[in-house]
């Protein structure tokens, strides 16, 4: 359909309309959700070389595409291009909409995870707690936004030791998405499967046992015993079993 779409589009008004440019620009994000990166990088790039054109380095679809861009090169392993352009996206969403607008916040958000992804722990939070203050300004503690970003601050107080703190965000987000989405929700039992690695680490076994097997039987019921996001529960758990001590 976009295809056709586009066609049409580049017959009827050229390759540089507005409309045009749309649509390549969803090309692009329907690739990149097939994995087709290459042609996905090739659909944001157009888009984004017209977008600059028409509207201007700072307009709001300008800065989605270069956003778009940004979360593909993390998908490819190009960190330095995709931290390029989230810091390029940021710095025009915070002139255009404000540091605090939710889209400036969500590329604030994806620049902690990808700090996280190189190892820049201390950014990582930075990034992640500019965030958090941002969406429970905006949409409140208990906003699914809010509590996937608790979730990936607990992921990274996990990641640095820091495990009281990673248990009081895992709690927060589990408290969370039970009451968003109900206790057998996917967000919901990877949180139950992350308290269990935590509890782990712990060396809370007991803990551990009841949040891997709760997670389980959730995944088995959502996703059938062979899926392999349960079968990573079952690995957590043979681990735990033979490894009592």
């Amino acid at each position: 359909m976009y295809l056709r779409a586009l066609q049409g589009y580049e017959k009827a008004w050229g390759p540089d309309h507005t409309s045009t440019l749309d649509t390549v620009n969803n090309l692009g994000i329907l690739y990149k959700n097939q994995g087709k990166l290459q042609e996905a990088e090739d659909m944001y790039l157009r888009a984004l070389q017209g977008y600059e054109k028409v509207w201007g380095p700072d307009h709001r679809s300008t800065l989605s595409t270069v956003n778009n861009l940004g979360l593909l090169y993390a998908d490819q392993g190009k960190l330095q291009e995709a931290e390029d352009m989230y810091l390029r996206a940021l710095q025009g969403k915070e002139k255009a909409w404000g540091p605090d607008h939710t889209s400036t916040l969500s590329t604030v958000n994806n620049l902690g995870n990808l700090y996280a992804d190189q190892g820049k722990l201390q950014e990582a939070e930075g990034m992640y707690l500019r965030a958090l203050q941002g969406y429970e300004k905006a949409w409140g503690p208990d906003h699914t936004s809010t509590l996937d970003t608790v979730n990936n601050l607990g992921l990274l107080y996990a990641d640095q030791g820091k495990l009281q703190e990673a248990e009081d965000m895992y709690l927060r987000a589990l408290q969370g998405y039970e009451k968003a989405w109900g206790p057998d929700h996917m967000s919901t039992l990877d949180m139950v499967n992350n308290l269990g690695l935590l509890y782990a680490d712990q060396g809370k076994l007991q803990e551990a046992e009841d949040m891997y097997l709760r997670a389980l039987q959730g995944k088995e019921k959502a996703w059938e015993p062979d899926h392999t996001s349960t079968l990573d529960t079952v690995n957590n758990l043979g681990l735990l079993y033979a490894d009592p001590e």
